[in-house]
């Protein structure tokens, strides 16, 4: 029987074809995954960039949780909000305006290896020329972290360099008199960078970095007024008793350091684990971060020192040259003070950082005022009425809980701003400069979003924009002035300002007129940002 294919018979040609198109297939779907695995990593570079620079609100809200005292940073639970937090991000002490660069990104420290110009031989050298009481070996990591500081950051360390002319002195002088390592006082650029107002994830704040119960048992004060972690000299003097304990416990500075960023437990935990008594010894058993906390600490040490030889100059932070301490047992207000004595809230909070409520409670008890030399005089002439000055609008009960920022006379007169952006300009950095929020810009420059251009012209309102603005003297409550398109304000039987919506008003009008902001509105009325012809707004009371 014969049998007959019923399925044509395929050519040797046919099949070398297909087996070159599989392998064209192949090959371009190979290049596909490529790109593709390529495009992912590029997204969550991307996201993870987006998330460093983002994500300040949910962690400043971490740290509001974690704080015992629920003040991070002096903000109130009701201040977060995702524009506010975006220009805490933006903020840097006394500049406040030098947003997070490129040459401060993180990297991978246990698998970078910088290139530099400088040889081993001549960084070894150096390291050793430093002549270091604190035994400072020079290894690979290390290495590393000579040259991140000293060249791959030159804008951060211009800012550390400016820093450290003025408060080098006082750590020098601390550690001098606890009879402490003069090199302890760089400790303080690995925890803050020198930024006295630094908050950390964990709700660690200051300069030195202290958690609220460590800051307690070393002696600082805590309170709803005072923040002495905030404090330069007295969180510095609280340092150098940290680190001295932790000398006493582990016989090597190194260690003792060590301590101060993941603690005793964990650096006894590594000692175990690892049998030595010295850093290098017990260096894999460490926390990851506290694994580059020494190395970084040599690295910030060698950049300083070394500072004119990679050509980093110090930044001009404008910080006076020399100061003067008063003792202040009375209450007092920053703003009594600039007022009579001529220097700016600013300047004050820039030496004073740890009432963080630009009030000194100087009823509690004893407490240091720092002013620059050239204000001393002034302070002197009107110390007298610096206390009775505007206390009942500035030292009422009702301005110490709500801790709201007050114009002064000055500043009165001139409510409305005009500002033109600049390179580098965000909402955050210049509502910082002004003392405002970032919803307050949006609304008055009817801003969408937090875009902005440069040479584009914006609007502020040093007190909400108000066109009728209260003497500061005054003790009785002004209504505001009527015209023809405007109906005066009603008072009810219990004296709450009532305001008749009209025809083209908007929350932001009447915001205006009242000297309050449309947020205060909205939330004293119950309201979104609709209103309608003849709706009663309630005033909220000043």
């Amino acid at each position: 029987m014969v049998m007959t294919c019923l399925y044509p018979a395929v050519s040797l040609a046919q099949i070398r074809l297909d087996k070159i198109f599989r392998n064209k297939y192949r090959t371009e779907n190979a290049q596909l995954r490529v790109q593709i695995d390529s495009m992912r990593k590029a997204i969550d570079e991307l996201k993870k960039d987006n998330l460093r620079k983002d994500s300040l609100a949910k962690e400043m809200l971490v740290i509001y949780e974690e704080n015992e005292d629920k003040s991070a940073a002096g903000l109130n639970p009701e201040d977060y909000s995702p524009e506010l937090t975006d220009s805490l991000l933006s903020i840097w002490y006394l500049h406040r305006q030098v947003r997070a660069s490129d040459e401060e990104r993180e990297y991978d420290m246990d698998s970078v290896y910088f290139t530099s110009n400088v040889s081993d031989e001549v960084l070894k050298e150096r390291l050793e020329n430093l002549n270091s009481f604190i035994t400072l070996p020079y290894n690979e990591t290390v290495r590393n972290y000579m040259v991140l500081y000293s060249e791959k950051m030159p804008t951060k360390m211009s800012n550390i360099l400016g820093l450290c002319q003025y408060y080098m002195p006082i750590f020098e002088e601390t550690f001098s008199k606890h009879n402490l390592p003069d090199e302890l006082k760089y400790v303080a650029i690995i925890e803050s960078a020198l930024n006295p107002i630094a908050v950390s994830r964990a709700g660690a704040k200051g300069m030195w970095q202290f958690m609220t119960k460590t800051a307690k048992s070393y002696g600082l004060e805590i309170n709803s007024y005072v923040d002495e972690r905030l404090d330069p000299f007295k969180s510095s003097e609280a340092a150098a008793k940290y680190l001295e304990d932790s000398y006493k416990l582990f016989g090597d500075w190194n260690l003792a350091i060590s301590s101060y960023n993941c603690g005793p437990g964990n650096v006894n935990k590594a000692i175990r684990r690892g049998g030595g008594r010295d850093f290098w010894s017990v260096y894999d058993y460490l926390p990851r971060e506290t694994r580059g906390y020494v190395p970084a600490f040599v690295g910030a040490m060698y950049a300083i020192k070394y500072s004119k030889e990679y050509g980093l100059t110090p930044n001009n932070i404008q910080m006076p040259v020399q100061v003067d301490t008063f003792e202040i047992h009375k209450n007092l207000h920053f703003q009594q003070i600039s007022d009579l004595v001529g220097i700016s809230v600013e300047e004050l909070e820039n030496l004073n950082p740890q009432y963080i409520k630009d009030v000194i409670p100087g009823n509690s008890g004893s407490y240091i005022l720092r002013l620059p030399f050239n204000y001393s005089s002034a302070f002197i002439a009107n110390e007298d009425s610096l206390y009775t000055h505007r206390a009942e609008e500035l030292l009422n009960p009702q301005t110490l809980v709500n801790n709201k920022p007050i114009a002064s006379p000055r500043e009165i007169t001139s409510d409305k701003v005009t500002y033109k952006v600049k390179n580098g300009d965000n909402l955050g950095k210049i509502a910082a400069r002004y003392h405002v929020t970032v919803s307050q810009l949006k609304t008055w420059n009817n801003l969408k979003s937090s875009n902005i251009r440069i040479g584009q012209t914006l609007y502020i309102y040093r007190r909400g924009g108000s066109s009728s603005t209260v003497s500061a003297s005054s003790k009785t409550t002004t209504k505001p002035k009527s015209s023809t398109t405007t109906k005066t304000t009603t008072t009810t039987a219990s004296s709450e300002r009532t305001y008749k919506v009209q025809k083209g008003d908007s929350l932001y009008k009447i915001a205006n007129k009242y000297g309050t902001t449309v947020d205060k509105l909205m939330r004293y009325n119950g309201i979104g940002s609709k209103l309608q012809i003849g709706q009663t707004i309630k005033i909220p009371p000043r």
